[in-house]
């Protein structure tokens, strides 16, 4: 029996996954209000009464595509800050940060679906939840070190981190002939953070 529930679990988590490799796809090429759930579904090989077991409806799997953007977002933003390679001061830290997400963000449906489609079909309210798990928290969590380690003058951290995030969408967004543009002055923005 206990068998048989694991694999009925087992199921359940590929069916998700389907899902959210499926919509994810749509959602990245084609954006979210062009993208239907009959469409989804074909995609992923599924039924629509399994579309709406693990999700209430198109937004609720939007959503949980934007969270997914949002993890694997941060992991990039986390693996350049991190380990052996980090850097020692905090506002290289930040540099390597911003960095990172750019690096990220260069996926073309990452950033429809982070950068244009989320803001305008997500409450402001729920992406805030979301960012705060993942890339909003790393940012706050990177100001403070550098508050801490006495790099950055006494400054409101989380409202400098919401400002710097702002600055780092918005390179994400140039036109890849600009990107270099923005990645130098977001460089010199951070820099002179530094007391």
């Amino acid at each position: 029996m206990q068998e048989e529930k694991r694999t009925q679990e087992e199921r359940r988590e590929a069916t998700k996954a389907a899902l959210l490799s499926a919509a994810r796809k749509l959602f990245a090429d084609k954006g979210y209000a062009a993208t239907a759930t009959p469409e989804i579904v074909a995609e992923a090989g599924v039924t629509r009464g399994a579309l709406y077991h693990h999700f209430a409806d198109k937004l609720a799997l939007f959503e949980a595509v934007v969270e997914e953007e949002h993890r694997a977002v941060a992991e990039a933003i986390t693996a350049v800050c991190d380990g052996a390679a980090a850097p020692p001061d905090m506002i290289d830290a930040l540099v390597a940060g911003g960095e990172g997400f750019l690096a990220a963000m260069q996926d073309e449906g990452r950033r429809r679906i982070m950068l244009i489609d989320a803001p305008a079909v997500i409450s402001r309210e729920a992406l805030d939840r979301i960012n705060q798990r993942y890339g909003q928290r790393t940012l706050v969590e990177g100001v403070q070190c550098a508050v801490d380690a006495g790099v950055i003058g006494d400054v409101a951290v989380e409202p400098t981190a919401q400002l710097l995030g702002a600055l780092f969408d918005r390179a994400a967004l140039a036109p890849s002939g600009e990107l270099d543009a923005y990645r130098q002055s977001m460089e010199r923005v951070i820099r002179g953070l530094r007391k």
